[in-house]
């Protein structure tokens, strides 16, 4: 394949002034006229191709058409300092690094990818999937339909990895092809938003798509391919650096927006807090309510509007009183209060010696064992069949509780329902972790790297202990931790679904049977809790069967999107400030 050669690279960066005319050359030197002020509509919002651009006050009133709830990004800016000092109160600069791939340099990956495949988005439902894993990361998303719509674009190529087992769409990135998008004299293209879901588990499936990205212009004769990073994005950065891509002095510029503050503001709070304290505290920060940290390692603050406050532990606030804490906080007793309210619970008893939970393990053949007192999943066993594990599991629970629960084991999925203020606002699927073989890495190892890619994705949240309860799953699959996985072969490592032990969420709240929503509301009111998380187990996503497990006083908020749960806690506390916000 022809290579074109490499422009210089002048002390403004590869876009020198000369080249900021509209008349450009090709590299065969024949006139090649550019299109100008070009801004390509994205989907998330538009980028503006500032070398096309011939004076910084065009520039800055294109940036001025940007919609609301979309974001602007205005790229290929040598002089960042001159835009910056026009309009100072209207923009600033990305802390984002420009990144280039020249294509003669590339080098393709010789080993097959295994579990997942690259191709092109091609349907309204791999659309919807790509937002569901832009809101996951946090990314601006917009109306499925536009991807689905703009698909042939030349100017625009949606990639995505696809899970060849489950045919899910795991991972996306988008292209974009400056000689179709501006008639590019310099030959070039770049890559944008390059995303992958937390939930997946096969590990190389971003630098999968940068490949597959790569390829597909190199094979449409592209001469590079530039990309911005934000600087502190260090695994990132070390992929791309690792795939030859190198830095440009080139620089984007946003406008000062909700979206964007974050980048622009500086960090909300100095204290390190964890992600479900922090949800809740830039939420309220957005709406200007102050945040006061009172113990970050604990997670407690204080928000304080107009002259009020409001103390909280995560999503525990002064507004759920000491009864109804108390209610969900032993969970023999958060079965009887639902019990008698009418919702279905499964059969529970609370052991006084080995014999009597022997009886209750003949009677239901499978059973649950948890402490009657904890939290995050710690102390609990699943699926326990024979005496042995029986006995195990039980010292395991009285580790965190003296009072140990044996129960029912009932089949299902694992369903996680957040209700504040009596309305469901969020519904989840918890899965819990698994594994996938390549005929090279032990069980050990690759529980390591899916432990670390969890950490990665929930800020430190979640992590896959290496414990007993782990290796008693290992076990009921047939293997040990130093055992070589086959390739193909997978298998859970934890029975619990527990964000905290390695298990994932995916969201399902608009597939939620109104009888379970009911059930939910019903359960919260019994409780006399204004904010709570339900653990069901049903058979069906969209069906009314359902058995409720626990109540948590303090859910998790975060890892639901794209459901507004922070959103819907700061209505609950301070209801005059969600006058003005979208519903």
């Amino acid at each position: 394949m022809h290579r074109p050669p490499e422009p210089e690279t002048s002390r403004n960066g590869p876009y020198s002034p000369d080249l900021m005319r509209p008349w450009l050359h090709d590299q065969g030197g024949t006139p090649r006229r550019a299109k100008s002020n070009v801004a390509l509509d994205c989907g998330w919002g538009r980028l503006i191709f500032a070398q096309t651009f011939t004076d910084s006050q065009a520039l800055l009133a294109e940036m001025k058409k940007e919609e609301a709830g979309k974001r602007d990004i205005a790229f290929y800016i040598s002089d960042p300092h001159v835009i910056l000092a026009q309009a100072p109160m209207d923009v600033f600069l990305d802390p984002s690094h420009t990144y280039r791939l020249w294509m003669n340099r590339y080098r393709p990956r010789s080993e097959p990818m295994q579990g997942f495949r690259i191709r092109r988005l091609g349907s309204l439902h791999d659309a919807d999937s790509v937002m569901r894993i832009y809101a996951a990361n946090k990314m601006v998303t917009c109306d499925p339909g536009f991807f689905f719509v703009n698909r042939g674009d030349p100017r625009l190529t949606w990639l995505v990895a696809e899970c060849t087992e489950t045919h899910q769409v795991m991972a996306a990135v988008t292209g974009i092809d400056h000689v179709h998008a501006f008639n590019d004299p310099e030959n070039g293209s770049s890559l944008w938003c390059l995303a992958v879901s937390p939930q997946a588990h096969y590990p190389g499936i971003g630098e999968a798509l940068v490949r597959g990205l790569t390829e597909h212009y190199a094979g449409r004769g592209r001469s590079f391919m530039d990309l911005s990073v934000l600087h502190d994005n260090d695994r990132a950065i070390s992929l791309y650096e690792r795939l030859g891509f190198e830095r440009l002095p080139l620089f984007a510029v946003k406008n000062k927006n909700p979206i964007n503050e974050k980048l622009f503001a500086g960090p909300p709070i100095e204290e390190q807090m964890n992600p479900y304290a922090m949800i809740i505290i830039n939420e309220a920060r957005r709406r200007g309510i102050a945040a006061e940290v009172l113990d970050a390692e604990g997670g407690f603050f204080k928000l304080i509007y107009g002259g009020r406050s409001v103390a909280c532990r995560e999503s525990l606030s002064q507004m759920t009183d000491a009864v109804a804490m108390s209610r969900c906080d032993d969970k023999a007793v958060t079965r009887r209060v639902l019990e008698a309210a009418g919702l279905r619970v499964p059969g529970q008893i609370a052991v006084t010696d080995l014999e009597q939970a022997k009886s209750v393990l003949a009677k239901y053949g499978q059973v649950v064992v948890k402490p009657a007192r904890g939290e995050q999943g710690r102390g609990i066993s699943v699926d326990v069949r024979d005496a042995a594990h029986l006995e195990e599991a039980i010292e395991a629970a009285r580790q965190h509780c003296e009072t140990v629960l044996v129960e029912e084991f009932v089949q299902g999925q694992d369903l996680r329902i957040i209700v504040i203020d009596y309305r469901v606002v969020a519904a989840a699927i918890r899965k819990p972790p698994k594994i996938a073989g390549n005929d090279e890495a032990t069980v050990r190892e690759l529980i390591e790297g899916l432990s670390r890619r969890r950490a990665a994705a929930t800020g430190g949240e979640s992590t896959i202990p290496l414990d007993a309860e782990t290796e008693r799953c290992i076990r009921l699959a047939g293997y040990g931790l130093d055992d070589v996985l086959p390739q193909g072969e997978q298998i859970m490592v934890r029975k619990t679904a527990n964000l905290h032990t390695g298990g994932t969420i995916h969201d399902v709240t608009d597939r939620l049977h109104h009888r379970v929503v009911d059930a939910a509301i019903l359960g919260a009111k019994a409780l006399g809790i204004p904010v709570v998380g339900f653990d069901f187990l049903v058979p069906d996503i969209t069906g009314p069967e359902y058995v409720v497990i626990e109540a948590n006083e303090r859910p998790g908020l975060a890892n639901h999107e794209p459901q507004p749960t922070a959103e819907r806690f700061i209505d609950l506390l301070f209801p005059q400030t969600a006058a003005d916000l979208p519903r």
